[in-house]
């Protein structure tokens, strides 16, 4: 059994995905960041940074923090969502990485700036507007060719990039540059994990 820790956000929807993808049994503990319960000495105790989401394996007695961190762990906890071939198995953690180190935290401060800010800081807005944009541009590259980010296996690298581009889509970002990242999108989104994964602990009304 497993314990998720986690709110409405992209970075929780990865994990909440993934565990529906895989069929695992787990509790859900709800985090509500906005009465700052992810600041709580016990939160504090699972990750010392205070951020959603973490997992509890009650059997092995292994907390994981970082939703990256989480998903890779998944995958190797039960051989599924990372291909065995050498290749693919590494694109996807390569694109695992990218959406770490690059999609994720552009698409975040872009959110922050132009939503959450109304852009009002017009070189911030502006900033991560073109790194959000070079970060699509690139993954729009990958999957001319593709159809997920590994290849032709859709794996945890999926998981991880469609959490962050649902959010955009909510609050209204414009993604028909990229035709082959919308065609991506829709495939997975069309998936019901995907679609219950979502909606856990609530759906989410914007950034």
């Amino acid at each position: 059994m497993m314990e998720l820790y986690t709110d409405s956000s992209p970075n929780g929807f990865k994990a909440t995905i993934a565990l529906a993808e895989l069929g695992l049994p787990y509790r859900l503990r709800h985090v509500r960041i906005e009465q700052g319960e992810h600041r709580l000495p016990a939160f504090l105790a699972l990750n010392p940074h205070g951020r959603i989401p973490v997992l509890v394996d009650l059997d092995t007695g292994i907390a994981v923090f970082e939703s990256a961190a989480i998903l890779l762990y998944l995958a190797e906890k039960t051989g599924r969502l990372l291909p065995a071939q050498p290749q693919q198995r590494w694109a996807a953690i390569t694109w695992l990485a990218f959406h770490a180190a690059s999609m994720g935290p552009m698409l975040g401060q872009r959110v922050h700036f132009e939503i959450a800010q109304g852009g009002a800081n017009a070189a911030a807005t502006a900033h991560f507007r073109q790194l959000s944009e070079a970060a699509l541009a690139t993954m729009d590259g990958r999957l001319a060719g593709n159809a997920y980010l590994a290849g032709d296996e859709y794996s945890i690298a999926d998981i991880a990039s469609f959490g962050w581009l649902h959010i955009a889509q909510l609050v209204g970002f414009d993604f028909s540059a990229w035709p082959h990242v919308g065609a991506w999108y829709a495939r997975v989104a069309a998936r019901p994990a995907v679609q219950l994964g979502v909606t856990l602990p609530a759906p989410a009304t914007g950034a």
